[in-house]
């Protein structure tokens, strides 16, 4: 059993199996959530549940939140019953959430206030690389802090990884999401280009996956397509706020640009399904 008590806040597709793999891994962990129907299935596996983000913050060691959106961070943080609600010190707190790296810079600075410690460490990979430990983690932060909880970490993903201060976390995660975006787009065109040339799609994906420029995304975006299953693994909404908030920080390449619009085009239509059904929005 681990002895460094691990509070969990927001327990989305993401959140569930990472906080799922702390627990299988000995660490005690209590969660929380604002929809509370979500924290069954972690009680069952042992957690225990705090009713506020403020009871959360004193009853453990290290605090990892894996909300939505800047809002969200704002509202675990300074809400009325948030985390800056109750006197601490002495606590880390890691935002594995991809949010802008202003808000992080901000919430560390006023962490270091209390003598609390910030963390960002979002994460590349989704539903299957958290269901199986092997997501990648890129830390913003003081390396003291980073060193304490990398076991942790690793416990979550293949490689934890310390790029800078705070928010060079959450640069390093919009550069990736930007990429993420162009893969997707330009998976979408090729297929539908290729289509459009009579050449099946199934066909198609077998040769870009037996090439050099064949990867892991044109797999299983690739497979989504052929089996025209677009359920979220990571909705498309979400590569929308991505991309803006990439923009926000001062991308501005002919690339992204065009990325942006297309993504933010499809978001009223497919927002809630995965990013690749951008594909379904190239092809109207």
């Amino acid at each position: 059993m681990n002895t460094t008590k691990i509070g969990w806040i927001g327990l989305g597709n993401m959140g569930i199996p990472m906080a799922e793999q702390l627990i299988k891994a000995g660490y005690t962990v209590m969660v929380y959530n604002r929809s509370k129907d979500k924290e069954v299935a972690l009680k069952e596996m042992g957690a225990s549940i705090a009713k506020t983000p403020n009871e959360l913050i004193v009853t453990t060691d290290v605090v990892i939140i894996m909300v939505s959106d800047n809002a969200a961070i704002d509202q675990i943080f300074k809400g009325a019953e948030g985390l800056f609600s109750v006197e601490t010190s002495g606590k880390i707190i890691i935002n594995m959430s991809t949010v802008s790296p202003s808000i992080s810079k901000e919430m560390a600075m006023l962490c270091k206030e209390r003598e609390n410690f910030y963390l960002d460490a979002p994460v590349s990979g989704s539903v299957k690389q958290a269901e199986t430990g092997q997501l990648v983690i890129m830390v913003g932060g003081e390396e003291s802090a980073f060193n304490q909880v990398k076991p942790i970490l690793e416990k979550m993903g293949k490689l934890a990884k310390l790029v800078g201060g705070n928010g060079a976390g959450n640069s390093a995660k919009l550069a990736i999401n930007s990429l993420l975006a162009l893969y997707a787009q330009g998976l979408a065109e090729t297929v539908l280009f290729a289509n459009e040339q009579g050449i099946g799609t199934d066909d198609l994906l077998e040769l870009i996956n037996n090439a050099a420029i064949g990867n892991i995304f044109t797999k299983i975006k690739g497979d989504a397509i052929i089996a025209d299953n677009y359920k979220a693994a990571f909705a498309l909404k979400h590569i929308v706020k991505d991309l803006n908030l990439a923009k926000a920080e001062g991308i501005s390449s002919p690339l992204a640009e065009t990325t942006l619009n297309t993504f933010a085009d499809a978001a009223a239509k497919y927002g809630e399904e995965d990013i690749i059904a951008v594909v379904k929005q190239l092809k109207r």
